[in-house]
Parts: C-alpha cells; structure tokens; sequence
C-alpha cells in the first residue's frame, strides 16, 4: 500500500519518463510498481498535479506535467479537497496559524495554500506535519483559522496555540 504522496510521486516520474496516452494504461503502470490504484484515484491525482493531455509528433495525445510554476493559482476547489484530506487540526495565535497534517503532508497542503491566492494569507512554512501560516494584519490569525477550518472540514473553535 502506498501513500498519496508516494503515487503521485509515481504518476509524476512515470509521465516524465515515458508516454501515457490513458489513465488505464497508468493504472497498470502502477501496478507493475506494486502500486494499486483505481482509475477514479489515478483521475484525481492527475488533476492534483495539474496534468494535461499534450499533442506530441504522429498525433497521439499523452499525459504532461507543466513546469514548476509558483505563481499558478490552485482552483479553490483544489484547496477544499487538498485541506479535507489532510489537515487534522487548526490553531491560532496572534496573527499565526499552526495546521498540523499527517507526516509527509504539510508541504502539499502549504502549496497548495500558497497558490490559492486566499485573502489575508502572507505565506506559510511547512515541516513534515506542520505548517505555520501567516496571516495579515487586516485579517489576523483567528479569522484566518476559522476560514481554513471551513476549507478542512474542522468543527469551528478558538483554540490557541
């Protein structure tokens, strides 16, 4: 069994370094790395990566990944999906948002935050399965914490951290 990350970490190798005209023929080639996925999960990892089906010589269309583009906005319901599945908790202190995440998801869930262009967001840090956030001085941290709350899922409360 593999983890998110892990297989799109797979798909994202596997497209760069071969052609895949299907997501059947991606699912297979995850299986013949021992990952099984189904075609619904392959679908939504592709869109989680932002691929797209590219042209290439003889007319086959394939799967690409766009360069590394920072400033890329993530639709918002790229970021509902990305902090339901994996923030755990939220707290706030002063103008500063801790979200915590399983190991090895703070970063996905920081870029995420960070192309969503969410007003009263400045930027985040991530570790392994944390996050700070850094909120405006307009918005503040516990407006800020009540709105990635809603995004995640998360009952609302004023905690502090």
């Amino acid at each position: 069994m593999s983890t998110k990350v892990a297989r799109q970490a797979a798909i994202a190798r596997i497209i760069g370094q071969r052609p895949v005209s299907s997501q059947p023929q991606l699912v297979e080639l995850l299986q013949s790395e021992g990952i099984n996925a189904t075609q619904a999960t392959v679908s939504r990892d592709l869109e989680d990566l932002g691929a797209v089906k590219v042209r290439v010589p003889g007319g086959d269309t394939v799967y690409a990944l766009p360069e590394l583009e920072p400033q890329r906005v993530a639709p918002h319901e790229q970021l509902r999906r990305v902090m339901g599945e994996w923030v755990a908790e939220v707290q706030v202190s002063a103008n500063l948002v801790v979200v915590r995440t399983p190991p090895g998801c703070a970063h996905v869930v920081a870029s995420a935050l960070d192309r969503s262009g969410l007003p009263g967001v400045i930027g985040t840090v991530a570790g392994d399965d944390t996050m700070l956030v850094v909120a405006d001085e307009e918005m503040g941290g516990a407006e800020l914490a009540h709105r990635l709350r809603q995004l995640a899922g998360l009952p609302s409360k004023v905690a502090r951290a």
